[in-house]
């Protein structure tokens, strides 16, 4: 039988009082998988957890949490045998939700039982892997802000983000892509893997997590009237055809700010630069949906 390692983040979703381990247990089908479980203890845990499970031989590693857990246990499968599962428990879950994954336990551990495996593309910022999208910017601001807020979900993240939309100023960039350098300002610019950055907000629609492209959207203002077009775009599927944005494709690009500019990771944080070296690799990771 496949072995199956569940990963579990206990700090993960707005329910923390349920029994996650004794849910699995429930819902696993033991006649076509053996499992274990196994709980992260501290930030980075899972990406140890995760290479330590590909080395013991299990077919399949699941991350049970957010997209940060997924982007912890997706670092430590790359260059292994093992495919990296999902079971969402974030406030986004992006992955996921781009895979088409359920998003409730019980059938998102039954899908795991029985997946279906393809490679996925990996994309790179300043030499740290991202699978769903990464970016500099406002949006990299509210994910600093809402990593402070003390609560999680949908409501807080719009809450801080109209709370930050007032004071946030755009920086001057130089994109290079495609044999050509972009003189501009940057108040959004995310690379897209996948389509969106979580709870059906898409980013970048059109995205293929296989086509060995990144799709940059680049906003370079946020006037009040942009941002609701931007907004409805988000929600709507349909940010490109919207005007509110310039939409490029590349697997390679450099970025040059005038000041340092915070940057996240799938949704994390992970601090600021002035340059950032961005990049592609096609179908780096195997995945179970």
């Amino acid at each position: 039988m496949p072995r199956i390692c569940f990963l579990i983040n206990p700090k993960s979703g707005t329910d923390r009082r349920q029994d996650v381990p004794a849910l699995i247990a429930q819902h696993i089908d033991k006649s076509v998988a053996d499992y274990e479980i196994r709980l992260t203890e501290y930030a980075g845990h899972a990406e140890t957890l995760a290479r330590q499970a590909a080395a013991e031989g299990f077919r399949t590693v699941v991350a049970v949490g957010g997209d940060g857990t997924v982007n912890e246990v997706g670092r430590g499968l790359l260059g292994t045998a093992a495919a990296l599962g999902i079971v969402p428990r974030g406030s986004g879950n992006g992955l996921a939700r781009h895979l088409r994954i359920p998003l409730a336990l019980p059938a998102a551990v039954r899908r795991m039982c029985r997946p279906e495996f393809q490679r996925i593309d990996v994309g790179h910022i300043n030499g740290r892997a991202f699978f769903c999208t990464a970016g500099l910017g406002f949006d990299a601001h509210v994910s600093k802000m809402f990593a402070q807020a003390g609560t999680r979900g949908l409501s807080t993240y719009v809450k801080v983000a109209l709370r930050e939309y007032r004071h946030y100023q755009p920086t001057a960039v130089a994109v290079t892509l495609n044999g050509q350098t972009l003189h501009t300002d940057c108040y959004v610019l995310a690379f897209a893997n996948a389509a969106q950055y979580g709870n059906n907000a898409y980013i970048a629609p059109l995205a293929d997590i296989r086509d060995g492209l990144l799709d940059l959207c680049l906003i370079d203002s946020l006037p009040i009237v942009r941002a609701v077009r931007v907004s409805l775009g988000l929600a709507l599927g349909n940010l490109p055809a919207s005007g509110a944005a310039v939409f490029h494709t590349s697997r390679h690009i450099r970025v040059q700010a005038a000041a340092p500019l915070g940057f996240h990771i799938d949704g994390d944080y992970a601090g600021d630069a002035q340059e950032f070296e961005v990049a592609l690799t096609p179908l780096a990771l195997e995945v179970a949906k």
